[in-house]
């Protein structure tokens, strides 16, 4: 996965729906639901020991990389994921979006803030 060592370990945690990320003893996370054909993608967190280094950005691209293998959209609710996939095209491109705000249905980045 993109931006993981050896060192650090990504899981993808079904039961509590998150993806998780260790590194040296702390637990970055991407939280997500379920909805259907959907994977939502709810709250990215990285503590601040972990910030700069493409660990949030990691834990995106393992959340888009499942949603292609098991043929899910993406719904990017969390703000970070949707500005992270937005600068990432290559990777956004991988699975369908859903880039309406709140999930509404339309595939196309028509973004108004």
């Amino acid at each position: 996965m993109d931006g993981v060592t050896d060192a650090e370990h990504m899981t993808d945690n079904q039961a509590a729906s998150r993806f998780e990320l260790t590194v040296g003893g702390q637990l970055a996370e991407l939280q997500y639901r379920r909805n259907g054909n959907r994977l939502v993608i709810i709250h990215t967190g990285v503590p601040a020991g972990l910030e700069g280094h493409g660990r949030g950005g990691a834990l995106v691209a393992a959340a888009v990389d499942r949603a292609a293998r098991d043929d899910l959209t993406v719904v990017p609710l969390c703000p970070f994921a949707r500005s992270w996939l937005e600068r990432h095209p290559d990777v956004a491109a991988r699975a369908a979006i859903d880039w309406a705000p709140g999930g509404g249905g339309s595939d196309s980045p028509g973004l108004s803030g």
